[in-house]
């Protein structure tokens, strides 16, 4: 397995070339979503299974499975030489071991190995999913010029990671950058790892929808209570829609300012599905940002939406993965 210890470079016009692929997959709490990618960040191939994430690990496992087994009956296989895994945290890469706070069946759980069963001896990296969207963001997307730069990922869950020097720092273990469990309300609500007040519990998709419910907020008939359907009402005028949106935002905004207080990051890049809200979350962001970045040397990161959408994590995973077979043949 390729150490996360030192940092790594993402693919750029010096990564593998001659038509070599890596072999991609995005696990999170939702969706288990594998691709071949070619060293300029392109999709050639696809495949999707939804996450099975009350079931046991076995059956994670076997989902994980049936992505890999289209991919690996793709005629492009055979230019494969790595694969990288973006998945949802905490993840141990230098043992391989995963174990999603949002995946109960997956404590511990060794996936390289597990992935090794069914694409043999190539070359595995594996990251958190945050930190495979800095890489994609760094490397094709809005974060692409900074050296240095959070990237983060809002949705089910809450993920990031770093860019530092002009390098993706995964940290020892795969996790740097885990913006999601920092504690911003030291008596807030109890997060399932453990902790109190954490970004996640205040900013993710979920809870946004959750906060507006006890709050009176009602979503229309035949619509789902997504943060979605939460977005779209605070756009139309209702008060408590948008108050649970700058109650995230609040959230996100201490997390970032204390990772540019920590690190001198010059951007925060925002994806993942609650960041399609829009304004109706960057615009509440960008002003507690100010008010909690104050010192002169924080106080001009800039906020960006990313640019990669849904592709963002299977872009990421490969360019740490063809980072990886770069450092393997180096």
């Amino acid at each position: 397995m390729q150490s996360e210890g030192a940092a790594v470079r993402p693919a750029t016009a010096e990564a593998p070339s001659g038509g070599r692929l890596v072999a991609a997959l995005d696990i999170g709490g939702t969706k288990i979503a594998g691709a071949l990618v070619d060293g300029e960040g392109r999709l050639l191939a696809r495949s999707l299974r939804p996450t099975p994430a009350a079931q046991d690990g076995a059956t994670v496992m076997a989902a994980v499975a049936e992505v890999l087994g289209e991919l690996t009956a793709d005629p492009a296989w055979v230019r494969v030489t790595a694969v990288g895994i973006g998945s949802a945290g905490p993840v141990d890469a230098s043992h391989g071991t995963v174990s999603p706070v949002n995946v109960p069946g997956w404590r511990g759980f060794p996936l390289v190995e597990r992935v090794r069963e069914v694409t043999g001896p190539l070359p595995v990296t594996l990251t958190g999913d945050g930190v495979a969207i800095a890489a994609a963001e760094h490397w094709q997307g809005a974060a692409r010029g900074y050296d240095n730069a959070l990237c983060m990922v809002v949705s089910t869950g809450v993920g990031g990671g770093f860019v530092l020097n002009g390098a993706l720092h995964p940290g020892p273990t795969g996790n740097a950058g885990h913006i999601g469990h920092i504690s911003v309300d030291l008596d807030g609500p109890l997060c399932p790892c453990g902790a109190r007040g954490c970004v996640e519990r205040l900013a993710s998709g979920p809870n946004i929808a959750r906060r507006a419910l006890e709050n009176g907020w009602r979503p229309q008939a035949g619509q789902e209570p997504t943060a979605e359907a939460v977005a779209a009402a605070a756009r139309a005028g209702d008060p408590v829609a948008a108050a649970s949106f700058a109650r995230a935002a609040q959230a996100l905004a201490a997390g970032i300012a204390a990772a540019a207080t920590l690190v001198e990051i010059e951007v925060a890049v925002i994806g993942g599905g609650v960041a399609g809200a829009g304004e109706v979350l960057f615009a509440p962001l960008r002003d507690h940002l100010r008010a909690y970045a104050t010192l002169s040397f924080a106080s001009g990161v800039r906020v960006l939406p990313a640019q990669l959408g849904t592709d963002a994590g299977l872009v990421g995973a490969a360019a740490a993965a063809f980072g990886g077979v770069l450092r393997a043949r180096g």
